[in-house]
C-alpha cells in the first residue's frame, strides 16, 4: 500500500499514486476504523455520563439520614428494599470484580477522576477520528475522479 508519513497519515499525492483496488481498500479500512472510534466515542459518553449520575447519587446518599429506608439496586431493573446503615462509607466498584470501601468524599473523588480521564480520552479520540475521517474523504473524492477518468465520455 501507500508510505505513510511520520504522523501515520497517507498523504494525498501519495493516494493519487494508488491504483483503484487500493484506493477502495484504503477508503473501505477508514470507513470501518472510523466507525469503530465512534463506537469507542459513544462508549465513552455512556461512561461519564454513568459516573455523573453515580457522583450525584454519593452526593444524595450524604443528605439522607440513618435509618432512612430506600430502595438498592441489584442490576439495572432490580431493586430490593433496605435501610441506610452508615452513610459515611460506600463501596466503589473499581472494575473486574473488585470494590474498595470509601467515604463519600472519596468516593466522589473517585468518580471526578475517572470523568477527567474519560473527557481527555474523549478529547483525543476524536482528534484521531477527525483524522481517519479526512483520509476516507479524501480516498473517496480521489477514487471518484480516477473513476470518472477512466470512464467512457458520451
Amino acid at each position: 500500500m501507500a508510505s505513510k508519513g511520520a504522523s501515520g497519515v497517507v498523504r494525498v499525492p501519495e493516494m493519487e499514486k494508488l491504483s483503484l483496488e487500493q484506493l477502495k481498500g484504503l477508503k473501505e479500512q477508514s470507513d470501518l476504523e472510523v466507525n469503530l472510534l465512534q463506537d469507542s466515542l459513544n462508549n465513552i459518553r455512556t461512561a461519564t455520563s454513568r459516573l455523573d449520575i453515580a457522583s450525584n447519587a454519593l452526593q444524595d446518599l450524604s443528605l439522607r439520614p440513618q435509618g432512612k429506608k430506600l430502595l438498592v439496586p441489584l442490576t439495572a431493573s432490580l431493586y430490593v428494599p433496605g435501610t441506610l446503615d452508615d452513610a459515611d462509607k460506600v463501596l466503589v466498584d473499581v472494575g473486574t470484580g473488585y470494590f474498595i470501601e470509601k467515604t463519600i468524599a472519596e468516593g466522589k473523588d473517585y468518580c471526578g477522576r475517572k470523568i477527567n480521564l474519560l473527557k481527555s480520552n474523549y478529547n483525543q479520540l476524536v482528534e484521531v477520528v477527525s483524522k481517519k475521517k479526512s483520509i476516507a474523504d479524501e480516498a473517496g473524492v480521489i477514487l471518484q475522479s480516477k473513476l470518472r477518468q477512466g470512464a467512457p465520455t458520451t
